[in-house]
């Protein structure tokens, strides 16, 4: 398996999770939520679902009433298929939801995971965060030391493209230590549970510092405002 159709096949995974959708809706969901499949087209999208149906991973349901997947069948249309999540394809996830190996770091790989952190333990979130990280911070170790031995040969144009590139690897590194920090602090971006605990011990008097039952599986905070782009910083 590629490693693009690999990152496809976890996607659609993880949205039919959530629930039931025909290809329309895949297709929607995996250009407006996850912006790494925006040139994805159904030609690669529908031989993915096909595996994984034959795989079991996924069923084929009729996705309208009777009367009106005859009359697509009289018009020469294809009906509506809904796919939906079997048990065997939940358990599949779950697997790659808990892989936190090298892949999970790189620029696509990365991307996609994080945009299904809700549904990821913590100890994986940290070890995906780590990994990426360190992964940056050797790539930004290599794009120093290049610049310094070729800085006397370029131009100045390709030089600030060069600056460009370092700071926006540099940015993504301080995000990523504030997500770290986040996910050690325990604290929760959309004020989940645990900041709704310590409004609720503050309103009693109580000091949320005593009590260290609560706890969230929430998205860290990010004090920066909106995440940057992970797939878009750097060439691969």
């Amino acid at each position: 398996m590629g490693r693009r159709s690999g990152i496809l096949e976890f996607a659609v995974l993880g949205l039919l999770r959530e629930s039931p959708m025909h290809g329309y809706e895949l297709r929607k969901r995996l250009n407006t939520s996850l912006g790494v499949f925006r040139a994805f087209s159904y030609g690669s999208l529908y031989p993915c679902l096909k595996t994984l149906v034959a795989n079991g991973w996924l069923i084929e349901e009729p996705g309208s009433a009777p009367e009106e997947a005859l009359a697509a069948t009289l018009a020469g249309r294809r009906a509506k298929i809904v796919y939906r999540l079997t048990a065997e394809g939940k358990e599949h996830f779950e697997e790659l939801l808990a892989h936190t190996g090298p892949d999970a770091w790189e620029d696509e790989h990365f991307g996609v995971r994080f945009a299904f952190f809700g549904q990821t333990s913590r100890d994986v979130r940290m070890r995906v965060l780590e990994g990426r990280r360190s992964r940056l911070e050797e790539r930004l170790e290599k794009m120093r030391a290049s610049l310094a031995r070729t800085r006397e040969r370029l131009d100045d144009y390709t030089l600030e493209l060069q600056r460009h590139g370092m700071e926006s690897v540099e940015r993504e590194v301080r995000w990523l230590n504030e997500l770290i920090e986040s996910e050690r602090a325990g604290r929760d971006q959309r004020g989940g549970p645990a900041d709704q605990g310590r409004s609720q011990e503050q309103e009693q008097g109580r000091s949320p510092e005593l009590d260290q039952s609560t706890d969230t599986d929430g998205l860290p905070r990010h004090r920066g405002g909106s995440r940057p782009d992970p797939s878009d910083d750097t060439a691969k």
